[in-house]
């Protein structure tokens, strides 16, 4: 599996770049992980409603094709996304999840926090706040969209909107947890998880 690092950037340039890649790739493509840490955006899912959307002020609101509802990402939150093969890895949709929630409350164990996910609602959670938020698109076979851990950022921008569209929900972060506060501390970690439980 090749990882890129693609820094920080805006939204729309690399959700166009999955796009592409995803339509171009053939059965002989390897599969990638794209690391990044996005400007301030809020993405609404295939699913998004607008009352969720509560007032989102100066930070750009941008439609996605990823599941789900509304989130938010900016600096300070880890975003991985997940150009994988499902078919070729013999998992299901539902098997992608577990692997990919399975990845970070692995990570998180290996700082000493617990966290859990949900059947209901994708996810890692630790004491019923948000630390991680899964959206994924399979389109022929293939994954895009993925997993955004909040590492050490500005968490009020979640309090214009319902996370993925559930009211009042808290959402926390790595550095209030006792954990890393950088994005490089969890970068490596991160990708040597996933790429066990995706078996690459």
């Amino acid at each position: 599996m090749r990882t890129q690092d693609l820094g920080r950037t805006r939204y729309m340039p690399v959700f166009q770049a999955m796009q592409t890649f995803t339509a171009q790739r053939s059965p002989d493509t390897a599969d990638e992980l794209w690391l990044t840490e996005h400007e301030p955006v809020f993405t609404q899912g295939q699913a998004g409603r607008a009352e969720h959307l509560l007032a989102p002020g100066d930070i750009e609101v941008v439609q996605s094709d990823r599941g789900g509802q509304v989130t938010y990402h900016g600096p300070g939150q880890l975003v991985v996304y997940l150009m994988v093969d499902v078919r070729r890895a013999k998992l299901t949709p539902r098997g992608l999840v577990s692997a990919i929630e399975g990845s970070i409350i692995d990570l998180l164990a290996s700082y000493g926090i617990g966290a859990a996910n949900r059947r209901d609602a994708p996810g890692v959670y630790v004491d019923g706040a948000k630390v991680a938020s899964l959206g994924l698109r399979i389109r022929r076979g293939c994954s895009y969209h993925g997993l955004a851990l909040n590492v050490r950022m500005d968490l009020e921008p979640f309090r214009r909107i319902n996370p993925c569209g559930l009211i009042d929900l808290k959402v926390t972060q790595l550095a209030d947890l006792g954990g890393p506060d950088t994005l490089d501390a969890v970068k490596s970690p991160l990708i040597e998880r996933l790429s066990e439980r995706l078996r690459h």
